[in-house]
């Protein structure tokens, strides 16, 4: 694999980074086959529970490299959605294997424009520095997102900021996206990698299973009506309990005040 891409793994965590600084971390046909492989492998070894997607430089992603998909999209003709629509961006995380229920973590460096914008979206958490700048500049092209990034901006941010953000082109900086929800924190630069495996050890600290189901549920009760939602979460929650050993040594480290990363009065360690 060629370093356009970059794939860690440290313990039950893997890294990936987007590594063309020099074109802010754009995404061509290349790094969507490289990502693409790397996403499976990551859905398929057991040994990795969480990861960590970032870009080298001073961006997050710019999205597309224009210079290798605006020549494939131009001869394709309208056709072109329904040939795109199994296969995603940036290797399918957006669509396609967007259903690996593992946590994924977005460490916001820099620019998170148009296709890294929805890249980061399909992320579960993101975490931003205080230099990230996030938009989406598609219609300054003549184009508007296609592989989620209208509907997960919606069902994130809600309908107001994705029109302003859609509508006018224009950037929101660190600040904003954590008003708007985009984000789950803001952090100053040089402490982005240290806030993004810190929310990982508290994710690793909750028993595997638990932690990919509640993932799987947030997923299926999505555009549901409310008692379709309840039955879903009613469902995949107690099937987690039904003659789990799992659950009752977990709640005997609670009842011990032992349990990993207690807080309060009995605070223990992550």
């Amino acid at each position: 694999m060629s370093k356009k891409v970059l794939y860690e793994k440290k313990g039950e965590i893997a890294y990936i980074t987007l590594n063309r600084p020099e074109v802010k971390n754009a995404i061509d046909i290349d790094v969507h086959v490289q990502l693409r492989e790397v996403w499976e492998d990551f859905r398929d070894d057991d040994a990795v529970r969480v990861a960590i997607l970032t870009g080298s430089g001073d961006a997050f992603s710019a999205g597309a490299d224009l210079k290798t998909h605006v020549p494939e999209w131009s001869d394709a003709g309208p056709a072109l959605g329904r040939d795109k629509l199994p296969d995603g961006f940036a290797g399918g995380i957006t669509r396609g294997l967007h259903r690996i229920y593992k946590p994924i973590i977005a460490a916001c460096n820099g620019w998170v424009l148009g296709g890294g914008l929805e890249l980061a979206l399909a992320c579960d958490i993101r975490i931003a520095s205080e230099r990230a700048q996030f938009g989406s500049f598609e219609l300054r092209r003549g184009m508007h997102p296609a592989d989620g990034g209208i509907v997960r901006l919606v069902n994130i941010c809600g309908v107001g900021i994705a029109l302003e953000l859609e509508l006018t082109g224009e950037p929101i900086n660190a600040q904003r996206a954590l008003a708007a929800n985009l984000v789950s924190k803001v952090v100053p630069h040089d402490q982005l990698m240290q806030a993004a495996e810190d929310m990982a050890q508290r994710i690793l600290r909750n028993d595997r299973r638990a932690v990919e189901s509640a993932k799987e549920t947030i997923f299926e009760v999505i555009g549901r009506t409310l008692d379709e939602q309840l039955k879903v979460e009613c469902l995949y929650g107690y099937a987690l309990c039904g003659g789990n050993p799992t659950v009752e040594s977990r709640t005997e480290t609670f009842f011990s005040k032992s349990d990993r990363g207690r807080a309060g009065q009995n605070a223990t360690p992550l």
